[in-house]
C-alpha cells in the first residue's frame, strides 16, 4: 500500500488577543460560565493588515522555509476556506500572489506557474475535504512519482457585534504538507462520511429595504451630532430611483443585496446536528474498517479505545467533551460497563419512544441533550476525556475558532503538547472528525510516524502564543467594524494587506507585499 500523509503542519495566527475576562465585561457575560464551562481564555483578532490570504499565506511561508522546499516541486495548493474575499477569484491566488512575489528572487518568476491551486468550501470542514483530495492526488502519482501537496487553511471566524458566537470569534492560518511516506502522520485511506443538507448555520446573500439603510445613516448622522431636518429622508428616497453619479448605482428597487462576513445560525440546533454528523459518520468509518480488515469488531478493544487521541473540530474549547457522548455511547452499548452508567443516570431516551410528529421530535431531541451531558459527568466519561480530548483544547482556549483550520489546531496542540510532555506516540492512532455546517462530518484515522517528535519540536505553538499584544474593548470593536485604518502593531517580517483598489487599480482589487 502507498503511504500517504501530513509529512508537516504550520499555523499562523495573529499577534492581537482580547482576554475573555475583557470581553466578558464588556457584554456583561459570565467569565466563569465563558472559561470553566466553555474553555475560553482569549479570542485571536486580525489586525487592519490581515486577512484570510495574508494569513494563509504566512502560514504557507513558514512551511516551505522551514522544510527548505523548491516553489517549482508543489503540484498544488489547495485552501480550505470560508471567509473567500471574492465571488468569482479564488483566495488561493491572492495567496500564490505573494508567495511569487517572495520566492522570485531565488527560485525564477514563473516558479508558481505550474501550481494548481483553487478554493474549496463548505463551511468548517473545506480544509479536511481539500486534505481528502490532495491525499488521493498524492497516492494516485505513485511511488515514483514523488508528487508534493500543501493544503491551506485561513479563515477570520467573525460574529456580529452582541450575537451569540461573538464569544467563540477566533482567526488564523495555516499549511499542510502531503506527500508520501510523512515524518508526522500517516493517513489510510478509509473516511467515514455524513452529510445532510440543513440551515444550522450560513452566510446567505441578504436583501436589505433601502429605506432601512437611509434612516440608519441619518440615525448615525444624529448621534454625532450634526443636525438632520424633519423629512429628509423621504426626500432621499425619492431621488433614489435616479442613477447615482457617483457610481451608476441604480436604485429603482426597494431593496438592495447584500453579502456579509458574519453568518445566520442558530447554535442550538447546529449542536445537535454536529453531534448527528460525527455518530454517523463514526458508524460509517467503522462499517468501512472492519470490510477493509483494519479493525475487528470481535475485538476486547472498542474503536474509540484504540485511538490514543481523539481530533475533533472545535467552534470552542470544550466543544469535543461537549458532542463526543454520542460516539462514546455507541461504541459502548454492547458492553457491561454501559449497564452501570445506565444504572447511575438511567436508561437512555430512544426516538421511537416519542410522537412521531414536529413536537415529539423536538421533546426527543431535548431528552437526548439531557442525556448527553449527563453522560459528560460520568467518571468513566470524563477519564475518557482526559487521556483522549484535554490536550486537544489547549491552543483552541488561547486562539478561538479557526473554522476550516479548527481541528489542525487540535492536531498541533496535542502533539506539542505530548513532545513537551515526553510521551511517546509513535505508531499510536488518532482518530480524527471533521465537521461542517450545511452538514457534512468526515472521520479518519492517523498513524504516528516515527519521526513525529522533530516535526512537533518544530512547531512552537504556545511559546509563540505566549508573545501576542492584547486589545482593549475600544480597538476590539473598532477592528470588528472595520473603521479602524491604521495597524496595532506594525507589520514585520510577513505578508501584509497593503491596498484595495485606488488609482490605477480595478475597483476591489487586492494589493498585497512582503515587509521586512
Amino acid at each position: 500500500m502507498v503511504s500517504v500523509g501530513i509529512d508537516d503542519v504550520a499555523i499562523h495566527f495573529p499577534r492581537l488577543y482580547f482576554d475573555m475576562e475583557d470581553f466578558a465585561k464588556l457584554r456583561g457575560a459570565d467569565f466563569g460560565k465563558l472559561n470553566r464551562g466553555l474553555g475560553l481564555a482569549a479570542m485571536a483578532i486580525p489586525d487592519v493588515h490581515e486577512d484570510t490570504a495574508t494569513m494563509g499565506a504566512n502560514a504557507v511561508r513558514r512551511l516551505i522555509d522551514r522544510n527548505g522546499m523548491d516553489p517549482t516541486t508543489i503540484g498544488r495548493i489547495y485552501l480550505g476556506t470560508e471567509s473567500a474575499l471574492d465571488g468569482s477569484k479564488p483566495t488561493a491566488t491572492y495567496i500564490m500572489d505573494m508567495l511569487e512575489q517572495r520566492y522570485t528572487p531565488a527560485h525564477g518568476k514563473d516558479c508558481f506557474r505550474n501550481c494548481d491551486v483553487v478554493d474549496l468550501t463548505f463551511a468548517c470542514i473545506g480544509a479536511v475535504d481539500a486534505m481528502h483530495n490532495t491525499l488521493d492526488w498524492v497516492a494516485r502519482g505513485g511511488e515514483d512519482k514523488d508528487r508534493v501537496g500543501i493544503v491551506v487553511f485561513a479563515d477570520n471566524a467573525k460574529y456580529d457585534i452582541g450575537s451569540s458566537g461573538e464569544y467563540t470569534q477566533g482567526a488564523g492560518g495555516g499549511a499542510i504538507l502531503i506527500r508520501h511516506n510523512p515524518r508526522l502522520l500517516e493517513i489510510p485511506d478509509i473516511w467515514g462520511v455524513s452529510t445532510m443538507p440543513v440551515h444550522d448555520f450560513f452566510k446567505p446573500r441578504r436583501e436589505v429595504d433601502t429605506r432601512t439603510i437611509v434612516e440608519n445613516v441619518l440615525d448615525l448622522a444624529r448621534e454625532s451630532g450634526e443636525k438632520v431636518k424633519e423629512g429628509l429622508a423621504e426626500r432621499i428616497l425619492q431621488h433614489l430611483p435616479r442613477s447615482s453619479k457617483k457610481d451608476d448605482v441604480m436604485f429603482e428597487n426597494p431593496t438592495l443585496q447584500i453579502h456579509k462576513d458574519t453568518p445566520v445560525f442558530d447554535g442550538q440546533y447546529s449542536n445537535r446536528c454536529y453531534s448527528e454528523s460525527v455518530k454517523q459518520a463514526f458508524i460509517n468509518f467503522r462499517i468501512k474498517a472492519i470490510r477493509e480488515g483494519r479493525y475487528d469488531p470481535e475485538s476486547d478493544e472498542i474503536l474509540t479505545e484504540q485511538w490514543s487521541r481523539i481530533i475533533v473540530h472545535l467552534p470552542y474549547a470544550f466543544q469535543g467533551k461537549r458532542m463526543f457522548p454520542d460516539v462514546f455511547r455507541h461504541d459502548r452499548r454492547h458492553l457491561p460497563m454501559w449497564e452501570g452508567i445506565v444504572s447511575e443516570i438511567g436508561p437512555e431516551p430512544f426516538s421511537e419512544n416519542f410522537p412521531d410528529t414536529p413536537d415529539g421530535l423536538e421533546e426527543f431531541e431535548k431528552a437526548n441533550d439531557s442525556y448527553r451531558r449527563l453522560i459528560s459527568k460520568t467518571a468513566e466519561f470524563k477519564q475518557f476525556v482526559d487521556e483522549r480530548i484535554e490536550k486537544t483544547t489547549r491552543a483552541s482556549s488561547l486562539i478561538g475558532n479557526q473554522y476550516t483550520g479548527s481541528i489542525f489546531l487540535a492536531l498541533m496542540s496535542s502533539m506539542e503538547s505530548d513532545y513537551i510532555e515526553n510521551v511517546d506516540m509513535t505508531g499510536e492512532k488518532l482518530g480524527l472528525c471533521g465537521y461542517g455546517s450545511g452538514a457534512k462530518a468526515k472521520v479518519f484515522e492517523g498513524e504516528v510516524q516515527p519521526q513525529w517528535r522533530e516535526i512537533a519540536s518544530r512547531f512552537h505553538l504556545f511559546e509563540r502564543l505566549s508573545s501576542r499584544h492584547p486589545i482593549n474593548k475600544t480597538i476590539y470593536e473598532a477592528l470588528h467594524r472595520g473603521s479602524r485604518k491604521r495597524s496595532v502593531v506594525k507589520p514585520s517580517d510577513e505578508f501584509a494587506l497593503v491596498a484595495i483598489g485606488g488609482d490605477g487599480q480595478l475597483e476591489g482589487q487586492r494589493e498585497y507585499c512582503w515587509v521586512e
